[in-house]
């Protein structure tokens, strides 16, 4: 037998003897294998390496070169197996945890690979007082989300890419990684065993959250001996309560959210922390969220808390350039490919504040945004309004298309959906 265990099925029940996830009649088969990378040039730190290792996993993963990989393998249920629903409001869903039924951890130690994860009961976890994630913020987190359609198919959207950027905010806070492959398979297991939580088609979405923290206890400055790599999932709604309508940012000239240098590039737990006391502000007098600005000459746009942000003028979709203080969105990623398929001139480069004055329409991409158009921004007490009601024919028709092609409504000729069902 090869490492690890094989399952031969799950199945639910309403109070199970261990925390662990019940082993019953055939229904998704979960199996172990050797590790993929142990080449410890993996955690090189200089930025061209890192785009050479995208490179080679997101190579290795579309090839299908899955020789002794260490996964997790989950088969989709059978066809004639339909899932009950959960018991909630489907058509009042926010943007907020709802506990669900099941998450995924898998550990390892420090100079390690990760290997034999397990899907457990949802619920707390257990960390030293001194573990790495809680004393040095040794963290990072990622988002992602399943779709339902109406033929009873589950879908992924683009999940390699958030499995390379996690692997590479790894190298950058010197924690180990899971594959891609393992992560991927790792979100399949969870998704499948929590698929009663997944929204009916048009009501939302089931948001992935995986996390991968510094699990193991150090007390002087250090990375942490050992790592947890965890995953659990939510039903959510829109992220902003306005919908598709348009939101309301101000420009934050004084606070940053990143400095060159630093870790906004890469998607770390404390990036956000930072953000909380300006949006806070904000939202306090009435703004959706807030713009930042570069650090240094405090007048090139940079991104709102948690979303890129992009700039419409004529045919043109301007967007800032990734340069180290600027997380690399999936979503962003996406619009600007989908952007360039339907005829518009895209660049990606310093965009002055000033441009906002001009500026036809503004918007704002993101996993739990998708794309949110702006209606207004207010910089240095001017507000600055978009469009007759904000949402632009521009940011309407990226939003439709990009979530047409994530519901699965169009064909995905790009090729970026994974199909779990």
């Amino acid at each position: 037998m090869e490492s690890g265990a094989v399952f031969s099925g799950l199945h639910r029940h309403p109070t199970p003897p261990s925390h662990h996830l019940l082993l019953g009649h055939s229904r998704c088969a979960i199996k172990f294998f050797p590790p993929l990378f142990t080449d410890k040039k993996l955690f090189s730190s200089h930025p061209q390496s890192l785009q050479l290792q995208k490179q080679s996993d997101l190579a290795l993963y579309r090839n299908g070169n899955n020789n002794h990989v260490n996964s997790v393998r989950v088969a989709s249920p059978a066809s004639n197996v339909t899932s009950e629903l959960a018991d909630i409001d489907w058509d009042n869903l926010g943007f907020g945890l709802m506990p669900t039924d099941y998450m995924y951890m898998m550990k390892c130690s420090q100079g390690d690979s990760f290997s034999k994860g397990e899907l457990q009961r949802f619920g707390k976890i257990e960390l030293s007082p001194s573990a790495g994630v809680l004393n040095y913020g040794q963290g990072l987190f990622e988002g992602l989300k399943a779709y339902r359609k109406h033929d009873g198919n589950i879908l992924l959207f683009r999940p390699e890419e958030n499995a390379i950027r996690l692997r590479m905010g790894a190298e950058r806070m010197c924690m180990p990684s899971p594959t891609v492959e393992q992560f991927i398979e790792a979100v399949r297991a969870t998704v499948l065993a929590n698929e009663r939580w997944i929204p009916p088609p048009g009501k939302g979405s089931l948001y992935i959250r995986p996390l991968l923290m510094g699990s193991g206890a150090v007390l002087g400055l250090a990375p942490a001996p050992e790592y947890t790599f965890l995953i659990y999932v939510s039903p959510v709604g829109n992220y902003f309560k306005e919908g598709l309508a348009p939101i309301n940012l101000i420009v934050e000239t004084e606070m940053h959210r990143a400095t060159p240098g630093g870790t906004g590039g890469v998607k770390t737990i404390g990036n956000y922390a930072a953000v909380l006391k300006a949006q806070g502000t904000a939202k306090a007098n009435g703004y959706s969220d807030v713009l930042y600005l570069d650090s240094v000459h405090k007048r090139y746009l940079e991104e709102v808390s948690s979303c890129n942000v992009f700039v419409v003028k004529g045919n043109v979709i301007s967007t800032p350039a990734i340069k180290g203080t600027i997380l690399p969105g999936i979503t962003r990623k996406s619009i600007l490919d989908v952007a360039r398929s339907q005829g518009f001139q895209v660049e990606e480069r310093l965009v002055t504040v000033d441009e906002l004055i001009n500026a036809d329409e503004v918007f704002c991409t993101g996993t739990a945004v998708v794309v949110s158009p702006v209606g207004s921004i207010t910089y240095q007490n001017e507000r600055i309004t978009y469009g007759n009601d904000g949402v632009g024919r521009v940011s309407q028709q990226l939003y439709s298309a990009l979530t047409s092609l994530q519901m699965g409504l169009t064909e995905d000729k790009m090729g970026w959906i994974v199909e779990l069902k």
